[in-house]
């Protein structure tokens, strides 16, 4: 092979790395380190071709690269600083321990996207850590974060999945693998927090004006740009937790580290979905106190936000009382911002297409019976969807309470308030089904995904499982048996931080 065709078969990558070009403090240049046997244990070749990559170079060197073994040319890796509220308490340095960010691509749609590997060695910020990843964990990141993707929900993808045939040392021995990770940019509230901590007025200013020509360049002209950076910031995340909230979905842990200000999902570690609701619902094994409950999120995420806006205070004026001042407006107007995208998204999760004042009060009373009746949640709405098409369907809507009592009342008022709508009972259910999924990253089967992974090297219910929720607002017959919550002896109470 001529040395032209061998650097053509080793060069999948257009990279185009900003964030490499932005002061040396801003992050540590780190390569990867070696896995010893690394195997490709997925690729995802849809998102793979949505970057411009060559899919069948990666399908021959994507363990090697995915690995971490093989560095693309135009690669400049880098571990990321940052700092962060963890559970409330500061941290004036986290930064990348695991992760190292390999360079951005422009999609073929002109999007900027970073290319990250996470478990891929130690890295200046690994705070005595090993660096690495186990199995499970990659595998759940990559379960969850392109389940997010199909439902709707802005988050970061999972381009690869590798083992590297050595193993990690946690509770137990486990086998290693490295998780490619892509997203809109990596830069979180914690990055900001970094240089505040630091009084680096200039690093703020170098990192706002960043995230302005990355991700919002149309305020760029504003007559307050910073200002409107944190407001376009706080819309986003309104938006966000209310499609969390839509869909059941607890983060598990939104310290402002794992807050990023593009408005993506990131990081799945202790996360999970609900299943029967409960607006107390924790999962996490490391939320002692239930801060990051279900219900607790918007308040959290208002409180994040407030971690930003303290960052950017002396861009946004600087007379300290007017930038306070200022920047509190934002804080309000993101609770009422989330009130207006829940509630929205409720209407459209219970049918309504119109607008009345009863209408919250409704919606409160539907998830009021769902918690004193300990109904699925993915389930209470997937069929209340059918019954707004069949009468018939009735007995199967109820069947989903412990305790239907509360339920039945509650479809009476639905009902009549249904007659005050216009729209066809078929279009009404057709449109519910496009909002109300047929099938969520249950935990149990996730879990059940992983052991058989990591016990008997098994990814047959690992593929299954990416198979049926790349189409969750389908019903499909052969996985009917997915769209059911779990039994006693399967319900998972905890999650884990791992990757």
């Amino acid at each position: 092979m001529t040395q032209a065709l061998e650097n053509t078969r080793r060069q999948p990558f257009a990279f185009d790395n900003s964030y490499s070009r932005l002061p040396q403090h801003f992050f540590a240049r780190q390569t990867p380190s070696r896995a010893e046997e690394p195997w490709l244990i997925k690729l995802n070749e849809p998102l793979a071709k949505e970057l411009g990559l060559d899919v069948e170079m990666l399908k021959r060197d994507g363990a090697e690269i995915f690995s971490g073994n093989m560095v693309p040319e135009g690669a400049d890796p880098l571990a990321m600083a940052y700092a962060g509220h963890q559970f409330g308490g500061f941290v004036p340095q986290l930064g990348d321990g695991r992760a190292i960010l390999l360079g951005e691509v422009i999609d073929i749609h002109g999007r900027r996207r970073d290319i990250q590997l996470k478990g891929a060695g130690q890295t200046p910020f690994s705070r005595r850590g090993d660096g690495r990843a186990a199995l499970g964990p990659v595998l759940r990141e990559y379960i969850v974060s392109e389940a997010m993707h199909a439902l709707g929900i802005p988050a970061t993808r999972a381009l690869a999945a590798v083992s590297t045939g050595q193993p990690v040392y946690r509770e137990q021995v486990l086998p290693g693998a490295v998780f490619t990770r892509v997203a809109a940019s990596h830069i979180r509230v914690g990055t900001f927090q970094f240089f505040a901590a630091r009084g680096d007025a200039e690093g703020i200013r170098a990192l706002a004006d960043y995230v302005i020509e990355r991700h919002y360049p149309d305020i760029k002209d504003a007559a307050n740009p910073y200002l409107a950076l944190f407001e376009a910031v706080s819309e986003r995340q309104a938006s966000l937790i209310a499609r969390w909230l839509h869909i059941g979905f607890i983060h598990g842990v939104m310290n402002t580290d794992n807050m990023t200000v593009s408005g993506e999902t990131i990081d799945f570690g202790p996360c999970a979905f609900m299943d029967s609701y409960d607006a107390a619902t924790v999962f996490s094994s490391i939320d002692q106190n239930g801060r990051y409950a279900y219900a607790s999120q918007p308040g959290i995420g208002q409180w994040n936000l407030a971690r930003l806006g303290e960052t950017l205070l002396p861009l946004i004026d600087p007379d300290l009382e007017k930038a306070v001042a200022a920047a509190n407006i934002v804080i309000e107007h993101y609770g009422e911002r989330f009130q207006i995208d829940w509630l929205r998204g409720m209407r459209d999760k219970i049918g309504l297409s119109t607008v009345e004042d009863d209408d919250l009060e409704l919606v409160q009373s539907l998830l009021s019976a769902m918690q004193a009746g300990r109904a699925d949640f993915t389930l209470t709405f997937l069929r209340l969807s059918h019954l707004a098409a069949d009468n018939g369907s009735e007995a199967a809507f109820l069947a989903t309470f412990a305790e239907p009592d509360a339920a039945a009342a509650w479809l009476g008022r639905w009902h009549e308030r249904l007659e005050r709508e216009t729209w066809p009972a078929a279009e009404r259910s057709a449109a519910m089904l496009k909002v109300n999924p047929a099938f969520i990253p249950r935990n149990h089967r996730i879990e059940q995904a992983i052991t058989a992974a990591v016990e008997d090297a098994d990814f047959s219910l690992f593929e299954a499982l990416l198979k049926v929720l790349s189409r969750p607002y389908e019903e499909q017959p052969d996985f009917a048996p997915y769209m059911e919550p779990p039994k006693p002896e399967e319900r998972v109470l905890q999650t884990f931080c791992g990757t």
